[in-house]
């Protein structure tokens, strides 16, 4: 596909979708807002009300916490939404509210605001892709992956995957880089310069630093007025099920044996955008989530278009993109599973690169 027909292709998938759900409103987007804090605060009065803060209620927190971090789940979404300026025509508005939605979830909205953009610019990329890029099956790293499955089993290996991704998959990725695009090597989104965040991004970084300073001051004082136990209850446990959520939703749109990624010799944007996959979410995750894991697909094409309209524009662009669309019907936990199972990609022809099936 050569860069005119992307760009014809690419307009006529514009063209059948009605302009009208391009289109933004400040209010209708502000009641989403509302919706997502107001239910996160009610449910995290109802836990901080009725359950006791002792060992003999831990349970009852654990189920508790991922009750709430998957509602919070719903603020980070509207957050992301923001740094892809679907809130408002004002880039401005856009990033005032974003900082906000981010920063006190400890997202540093504006350096990961432009890592994500670079993970649009070349999603499925082999090499500078950003976020989940997969491991060539025979390079070093690929054939450590492929030993350990083979010595521990598929089972114990889709297991450790699975608490890598939902765990240690997003500090990891904010502090190190982890799963980031292998021609950048080691990033981090707290310093700068390094090859992800260039010297005119000091600003930018230096004012995500300083809110999650101010967030993380404010979780010890917080602490110190009451105890660390209620802090690890009505933030933390919850906090740490906002960050399950948001690797598992990326990983799994970019991770399938039916999604093909690129090397240089092939890749464009379309054939790299068209290359997620919409999962099966239980209607009331997808719901909260605002349907970000049913709409990944159109995201990733139009990442303008706001989430109130996703539902009704993804109906016009699949009918628009047939047999390019990808979908994953099968229940979520075990489209997880599989996924995690998955070792490194492999050259299958003229570019293309396949997750291996072995």
């Amino acid at each position: 596909m050569s860069k005119g027909q992307e760009q014809i292709n690419l307009a006529q998938i514009r063209k059948a979708i009605p302009e009208s759900l391009f289109k933004k409103s400040e209010s209708r987007f502000l009641v989403s807002v509302a919706q997502a804090i107001s239910t996160t605060a009610l449910l995290a009065y109802i836990g901080y009300r009725f359950i006791p803060l002792t060992w003999y209620a831990l349970p009852i927190w654990i189920v508790f916490d991922f009750l709430l971090g998957t509602v919070a789940m719903g603020i980070w979404v509207l957050g992301h939404e923001c740094g892809h300026s679907a809130f408002s025509d004002n880039k401005l508005w856009n990033d005032i509210l974003g900082y906000f939605l981010h920063e006190i979830l400890l997202v540093p909205y504006f350096s990961w605001q432009h890592s994500h953009a670079l993970h649009h610019a070349k999603t499925n990329h082999l090499t500078e892709g950003e976020t989940f890029c997969p491991v060539v099956l025979n390079s070093k790293m690929g054939k450590i992956y492929q030993k350990t499955k083979d010595i521990i089993g598929i089972e114990s290996f889709s297991i450790v995957q699975i608490f890598n991704v939902t765990v240690l998959g997003w500090p990891l990725y904010l502090l190190l880089g982890v799963t980031g695009g292998p021609s950048r090597g080691f990033t981090s989104h707290f310093i700068v310069p390094n090859k992800l965040f260039p010297s005119r991004m000091l600003l930018k970084v230096s004012l995500s630093n300083i809110g999650l300073c101010f967030v993380i001051f404010g979780l010890y004082k917080w602490a110190q007025a009451t105890s660390f136990a209620e802090v690890m209850a009505l933030y933390i446990g919850p906090y740490l099920v906002v960050n399950m959520w948001l690797t598992i939703i990326t990983f799994l749109q970019h991770t399938d044996i039916n999604v093909p990624h690129y090397d240089s010799t092939s890749w464009n944007w379309l054939k790299g955008a068209l290359s997620t996959i919409d999962r099966n979410y239980p209607a009331w995750i997808d719901s909260l989530h605002f349907e970000i894991g049913t709409t990944h697909v159109l995201h990733h094409v139009f990442s303008e278009l706001p989430h109130y309209n996703a539902n009704e524009a993804n109906l016009y662009f699949k009918k628009a993109i047939g047999d390019l669309y990808h979908s994953d019907e099968k229940p979520l936990l075990t489209s997880l599973y599989q996924s995690a199972s998955l070792v490194g990609v492999e050259h299958k022809g003229d570019g293309v690169w396949f997750y291996s099936k072995e």
